[in-house]
């Protein structure tokens, strides 16, 4: 098939126009990832987003969804769909830089399983995306690779760790991007950049990276890998291409992505534990349980839930908690103020911590899960905010001490979700007259992302629709 002229507006297409078209043939692998090759060369100097881009390994790659096409094979269900990948998996041929000096020159010799599984679905990657020093903190910025500005609004964090990943997605700079999270960074970015973003149960995607050690007990049990995307459909598609699994992984469980049938019911809860959330953001989740209801569901409010607060310290205890002295030496050497604060503000509590802190942490991670999942039972699927404030200010973690105690205040279901072991999807519901995207936190029972992408969709149904941002 001959080369198209080159639609300016193919950033733009979701994934699921863009893979119908391809694999039908009215545009071409090469064409696609020509337009969003243009598009990185426009727009992302201004936020910078992508921090290794490398068009000829693009170009490479689509032609040979084309040429895969051409011979009548299966291409995979997102053909030639531009895809971004965070710095911090290993990609063959790239650094898995971690937005770390002292990794530059870490190039993968293989793929992670995520990339495998992005690249068996037929996408072409675009570039890489930038994170925070470790992969640290809810804003994205680091010594080798610079800052990355929020597109949807100058001033805001575009989120962290993979605020890149949220950056490049509601900017046009793929259809999909791939993210990781631990304490919140997938959902976190997604909210920020006014895009949806999904942390999938653990164990779901499979995921490992050659080039370095295994990770540490709080990474095994808690760090998942997912996508974000601009409308529900697409994320629908990216996590389902990335269910492929791998022998790698050992604690992947290949568990189907439909579960069984369960009544449409749902909880909304908008001061979680407390807290102060932004009236925005009630708003935001009245009108949301306000569709869910149109669409069927019934859907009740609550003022209490399982107890969320306590898994916070667990968190903490089971990332910061092992190996301390040696995360702070690693930070002090890269020298990178925001991850040296991350640490450092919380160095009295892992200083309180005894021998047995990670032993007592596993335990009582137990009944926390336990009665997350006794309540998932009873509602498959419950609203929260996805913070208890409007994105914050860039860097505003590094103002002062109370700056910073106010960002960790305000992320506690981020950081306790993951000690629960469930997914939670965070879903883009408009922009606020200055530009401030707000949106709502989708819980749903182990394994059952399948829950949470319909009341999703239910709700994106029914709701605003946001414009790809024009930086």
């Amino acid at each position: 098939m001959k080369d198209m002229p080159t639609d300016p507006a193919l950033w733009a297409w979701p994934a699921t126009r863009l893979a119908a078209a391809i694999k039908a043939r009215a545009l071409s692998a090469r064409e696609v990832a020509q337009a969003h090759i243009d598009r990185v060369e426009a727009v992302n100097g201004q936020i910078n987003a992508i921090v290794d881009f490398q068009p000829e390994k693009t170009l490479a790659a689509a032609d040979a969804v084309d040429a895969r096409l051409a011979r009548g094979d299966e291409a995979g269900c997102l053909a030639g769909v531009p895809v971004t990948i965070k710095v911090n998996v290993d990609q063959t041929g790239y650094a898995t830089t971690n937005g770390l000096k002292a990794q530059q020159a870490l190039i993968a010799r293989s793929n992670n399983p995520v990339v495998e599984s992005f690249l068996a679905a037929g996408a072409v990657s675009l570039g890489r995306t930038n994170t925070p020093a470790f992969s640290y903190r809810w804003f994205t910025n680091n010594l080798l690779h610079g800052a990355t500005h929020n597109p949807r609004k100058k001033g805001l964090t575009p989120g962290g760790s993979s605020g890149g990943a949220g950056a490049a997605v509601a900017a046009g700079l793929g259809a999909i991007g791939h993210g990781t999270d631990i304490a919140g960074s997938v959902r976190y970015p997604a909210y920020a950049c006014g895009v949806h973003g999904l942390r999938p149960s653990v164990g779901r995607v499979a995921a490992w990276n050659a080039s370095g050690p295994d990770r540490t007990i709080g990474g095994q049990i808690m760090a998942v890998s997912g996508p974000l995307a601009r409308n529900v459909a697409d994320l629908r598609l990216a996590f389902q291409a990335m269910l492929r699994p791998d022998p790698c992984d050992p604690w992947a469980v290949p568990a189907p992505f439909h579960g069984p049938q369960m009544p449409r019911r749902a909880a909304v809860c908008t001061h979680p534990e407390g807290a102060q959330t932004a009236p925005e953001l009630v708003a935001e989740l009245h009108a949301a349980a306000d569709r869910l209801r149109e669409a069927g569901w019934q859907v009740e409010v609550l003022d209490t839930l399982p107890d969320l607060a306590s898994a916070v310290p667990l968190q903490l205890t089971l990332w910061m908690g092992d190996g301390y002295d040696g995360l702070l030496a690693s930070a002090r050497a890269e020298g990178d103020r925001g991850a040296l604060a991350a640490l450092e503000g919380q160095a009295e509590f892992v200083r309180s911590l005894g021998p047995d802190c990670i032993a007592k942490a596993l335990t009582a991670r137990m009944a926390i899960a336990r009665d997350w999942g006794l309540f998932m039972a009873r509602y498959p699927v419950l609203l929260l905010p996805p913070s208890a404030e409007l994105p914050f200010a860039d860097n505003l973690d590094l103002v002062d001490e109370a700056s910073y105690r106010r960002v960790w205040a305000a992320q506690m279901s981020m950081i306790g979700l993951p000690v629960t072991g469930l997914p939670a999807l965070t879903l883009n519901t408009g922009l606020l007259a200055d530009g401030t995207p707000v949106g709502v936190q989708i819980v749903a029972g182990k394994f059952r992302e399948d829950l949470a992408l319909k009341a999703a969709e239910a709700i994106e149904a029914r709701g605003k629709r946001v414009s790809v941002a024009l930086p």
